[in-house]
């Protein structure tokens, strides 16, 4: 009778997978506005087609498993997948595509292992690495971004380019796609040409305005802003995108100080591409990713290092998605070897 209304202070209510999901999710939204907002209707129509493929793949095989669905569904795991594949793929490429890489994330890459939890590799980049590797000249289709280009495609005919391939009048592929700043700068550099050279040519050099790029930039911004808002909640673990983006940094800024007509700025690669939302919501995913702290910065930098040398000497313009997968590979041993020794017990133990 003398405890029964005694509470205990110090134990706080665990985040459920719901209720870390969805805040996964809203951490989305800024970056997904811009996203929009500089690259068009496409980006929506893409998420649209991988939240339906992902969600319903997964039903399916759920069923087929005798598995509960409602309860699964709801989770929100399925859904950044979606969100994640969504706004990895360019925003012109064609239905089917977006439907392959949605299938293949969820089916093969999550519930083929078991589903949540039991995947060795991140759902997203799995899918991603697929389409880009069997179709990569539709993986080219970036829309200029707004800034670029004065105005978007209409929503018409970005839904006839995306489900039919018919262009608007008057055009090919060609005119109304562009490369990355990223992809631009490697092409050049493979050529030849230096960076300034590139920043100031009269047809592309106008995506090289700013951090690192028209449009890139914020996006990059706004996935930061999100990514600070998960830490601040305790979402996700500090040390993962700090140890990205610090090896990230010291590596970039090596090889620019040594040749800076050649290797772009530390600055152009951390605001550039999928940097931080790889650094934030990828990298971080708490099944695929390490779970010790001292693995936690090994993993982060591993991705960062490989990233860097795929973008620079490989064949992809960004990496980043590969580094992912292949540095999902080493979780198991780096959690093996970066146990944090047992209270009380001795190092040599």
């Amino acid at each position: 009778m003398l405890f029964k209304n005694v509470n205990a202070p110090l134990v706080s209510a665990q985040n459920t997978v719901h209720s870390i999901m969805y805040q996964v999710l809203y951490a989305l939204i800024p970056g997904t506005i811009a996203a929009i907002y500089f690259f068009g209707w496409g980006v929506l129509i893409n998420l649209v087609i991988t939240a339906t493929v992902c969600l319903l793949s997964e039903a399916v095989v759920l069923k087929l498993r005798a598995r509960p669905v409602e309860a699964v569904i709801k989770d929100g795991s399925a859904l950044i997948t979606a969100c994640l594949l969504a706004l990895a793929l360019p925003p012109l490429v064609p239905w089917w595509l977006t439907v392959i890489a949605s299938i293949f994330a969820i089916v093969m890459a999550k519930q083929l292992y078991g589903g949540l939890g039991f995947n060795l590799f991140n759902p997203a980049m799995v899918g991603y690495i697929v389409v880009m590797i069997s179709f990569p000249r539709e993986m080219t289709y970036w829309t200029p971004p707004l800034g670029v280009s004065e105005s978007w495609l209409s929503f018409s005919d970005t839904f006839n380019v995306i489900f039919s391939g018919a262009l608007p009048d008057n055009t090919n592929i060609d005119s109304i796609t562009m490369a990355t700043p990223m992809d631009t700068l490697k092409t050049q550099i493979g050529l030849e040409n230096d960076i300034e050279s590139t920043r100031q040519h009269k047809i592309y050099g106008a995506l090289f305005s700013g951090l690192s790029g028209v449009g890139w930039q914020w996006l990059n911004l706004m996935f930061l802003a999100g990514g600070l808002w998960m830490i601040k909640k305790k979402v996700i673990d500090w040390r993962i995108p700090v140890s990205f983006l610090i090896t990230l940094l010291l590596i970039a800024n090596f090889f620019a100080v040594s040749d800076y007509a050649t290797y772009p700025s530390a600055i152009f690669h951390l605001f550039s591409g999928g940097t931080m939302l790889c650094a934030f919501f990828i990298a971080t995913d708490p099944v695929s990713a390490c779970t010790t702290p001292r693995g936690r910065w090994i993993y982060g930098a591993g991705i960062a290092a490989i990233a860097y040398v795929i973008r620079t000497w490989g064949g992809y313009p960004d990496g980043l998605a590969f580094a992912v997968v292949l540095m999902n590979i080493a979780v198991p041993l780096l959690d093996y070897y970066t146990q944090p020794r047992t209270y009380g017990q001795a190092e040599s133990d």
